[in-house]
């Protein structure tokens, strides 16, 4: 394939998907905001998302895993349900096979993947060029640790005391 061909091909192929794009939203029904739901998929990529993000703040054990990934459920069911939607779109590409492997980097599924591959898929979202993978970085980290630390159960591990009697 010459090079003109496949820049003509390439301009096909976006155009076709733009064309796809503009039919889905003028055919497609709206559906009314909904409340996140932590389905299956979303919570395998937190499961391998959380430890990494934690790092040694997480204390080996299931219990402190589910506790964290409840932690986030319960963040994310705090926002705004236009807010929940995009986190909802968020998972549901990290769920999504081939977007789980060509913008994440993440070849298996959420239960296979290396904690090393993780933190790259992490590190590459975080440095990014584009704003939406830069956002979607910051959305996953501020859920996480938000959700993390503003636990009481995880203050002692950082040696925080609580807040003061006269505040409470």
């Amino acid at each position: 394939m010459r090079r003109r061909s496949f820049f003509k091909l390439g301009l096909l192929g976006a155009c076709t998907l733009a064309a796809g794009g503009a039919v889905w939203r003028v055919v497609g029904t709206a559906t009314p905001a909904q409340r996140f739901v932590l389905d299956g998929e979303a919570r395998a990529a937190l499961s391998a998302i959380v430890p990494v993000m934690l790092g040694s703040a997480l204390p080996p054990g299931i219990a402190p895993l589910a506790r964290a990934i409840d932690g986030v459920r319960t963040a994310i069911l705090g926002l705004p349900l236009a807010q929940q939607g995009e986190v909802r779109d968020l998972f549901g590409l990290l769920a999504l096979a081939p977007a789980r492997r060509f913008v994440a980097g993440v070849k298996g599924g959420w239960g296979q993947a290396d904690p090393g591959q993780v933190a790259a898929f992490l590190q590459g979202w975080r440095l990014n060029r584009l704003a939406t993978l830069q956002t979607a970085y910051l959305a996953l980290h501020d859920l996480i640790l938000g959700a993390w630390y503003g636990d009481s159960a995880s203050w002692a591990a950082i040696g925080y005391p609580g807040p003061l009697a006269e505040l409470s």
